[in-house]
C-alpha cells in the first residue's frame, strides 16, 4: 500500500526528472545549430514550454493513480548512482555534436552501411534521430534512452509504463494469470519495457525480439535478474513464433519507423501468433487530429529528427491496419503516445 509519503517522493523525482530534462533540452537548443522550418509549419500554432510540462505533469499524475490503485509498482526512480547520471548527461552532450553534423550534413550520410557480415532491412539502416551509430553500435544501445527521455522532457518512461495497465487486465483474463500466460514484446531495444514487466510479474514468461545485437546485449543485462527470460534477434515482419502460441504482444515505437509495407506485414505477423482472445498492447506516436494542438509539432518531428516513415504513420488508420484479426478494445492518449489495446477474433 502507498502513502503520503509515497506520494511526496514520487511527486519530487518527477519534478527532478522535468528540471533535469528539460534543462538539458534547453542547453543542446542552444549548443545545436537551428534547423530551418518551413513557412508553412513556422505559421501554425506550436505549444509552448509551459502547456507541454503541464500535459506532462498530466501524465505523471494518471501514473501515480495507477500505483496507488495497484496496477503496478512505483518506479526506481533513484535507480543507478548520481556519478552515472552525471556521465550521461556528459555522453549525451559529448554526442550532440556528432548528431548535429548528421543533422547538417549530405542525406547519404544517413543511412548506415552493413556491418561485416550481417544484412539488414534498409530502413533499418536508417540513422533514426541522427544517433550515431544507428541502431547498430553498442554506444548507441548505451545512450538511447537517455536521449528518449531528453526529447520527451523525462517523460519517456512514464508513456512507456502506461502499457502496464492492459498488461494487468490481460493477465487478469488469463485463466492461469500471470505463471501461465507468455507476453513477447517486438521491438524490445533495450529491455526497459520487459524489465518493467518482469519487475511487476516476476513469474511471468516474457521473450524480447528485435533485430540489433547491441541492444538485445543490453536489454539481457538489463533482465538478467529475472528467470523467464529469453531475447531473440528476429525482424517483426517474420516472427520465430508458432501459430497461436502468444498470450500478449507488446509492441512499443516500433510503427512509426517501419515503412508501410514493413508496418502491414508486421502487424498480419502479430495476428498469426496471438492466440484467440488474446492482447496486443500498442504504444506508439499520436498520430495527426489526436491532440490538434500537437498537430504542427508532430509533422515538424520527421524533418527535425530524420523519421522517415513518420508522416505516413500519422495518415495510417491503424485499426484497418490490424485488419479484422485484431479488434481494437481501448484507446489511451499518453502524452505524446497513446496506447492501444486489441483483441485477437476468432
Amino acid at each position: 500500500m502507498v502513502n503520503a509519503l509515497d506520494r511526496l517522493l514520487f511527486d519530487a523525482a518527477q519534478a527532478a526528472r522535468i528540471a533535469w530534462f528539460f534543462g538539458h533540452k534547453a542547453l543542446a537548443g542552444r549548443i545545436a545549430r537551428p534547423l530551418p522550418m518551413p513557412e508553412t509549419l513556422r505559421r501554425r500554432r506550436h505549444p509552448d514550454r509551459r502547456e507541454l510540462i503541464a500535459d506532462l505533469w498530466n501524465l505523471f499524475e494518471r501514473d501515480w493513480r495507477n500505483i496507488a490503485a495497484g496496477l503496478y509498482l512505483p518506479p526506481q526512480d533513484w535507480r543507478g548512482s548520481p556519478l552515472a547520471g552525471l556521465y550521461r548527461a556528459a555522453d549525451f552532450f559529448a554526442d550532440l555534436r556528432r548528431v548535429d553534423a548528421a543533422r547538417h550534413g549530405p542525406r547519404r550520410q544517413r543511412l548506415l552501411p552493413d556491418p561485416p557480415g550481417r544484412r539488414y532491412p534498409r530502413y533499418y539502416r536508417q540513422k533514426f534521430h541522427f544517433q550515431s551509430g544507428g541502431y547498430l553500435s553498442a554506444a548507441s544501445a548505451e545512450r538511447y534512452d537517455y536521449q528518449v527521455e531528453v526529447l520527451f522532457g523525462g517523460g519517456a518512461a512514464a508513456m512507456r509504463r502506461q502499457g502496464l495497465v492492459p498488461l494487468a487486465r490481460a493477465l487478469r483474463a488469463h485463466p492461469g494469470g500471470s505463471p501461465a500466460a507468455r507476453l513477447v514484446d517486438i521491438g524490445c531495444g533495450t529491455g526497459e519495457f520487459l524489465r518493467e514487466a518482469k519487475r511487476n510479474y516476476p513469474r511471468l514468461a516474457v521473450a524480447g525480439l528485435d533485430l540489433s545485437r547491441p541492444y538485445l546485449a543490453l536489454a539481457r543485462r538489463r533482465l538478467a535478474p529475472w528467470r523467464g527470460t529469453a531475447l531473440v534477434e528476429g525482424n517483426a515482419e517474420a516472427l520465430p513464433f508458432a501459430d497461436s502460441s502468444i498470450d500478449v504482444v507488446s509492441c512499443l515505437y516500433l510503427f512509426h519507423e517501419l515503412p508501410p509495407r514493413a508496418r502491414r506485414r508486421a502487424a498480419s505477423e502479430i495476428a498469426r501468433v496471438l492466440r484467440p482472445g488474446g492482447t496486443l498492447i500498442l504504444i506508439d506516436s499520436l498520430q495527426t487530429g489526436d491532440e490538434p494542438r500537437y498537430d504542427a509539432m508532430l509533422d515538424w518531428f520527421p524533418l527535425a529528427f530524420h523519421e522517415p516513415y513518420y508522416a505516413s504513420y500519422l495518415r495510417t488508420d491503424l485499426d484497418r491496419l490490424m485488419g479484422p484479426e485484431l479488434a481494437r478494445a481501448d484507446c489511451t492518449p499518453a502524452y505524446f503516445s497513446k496506447v492501444i489495446t486489441y483483441r485477437r477474433t476468432g
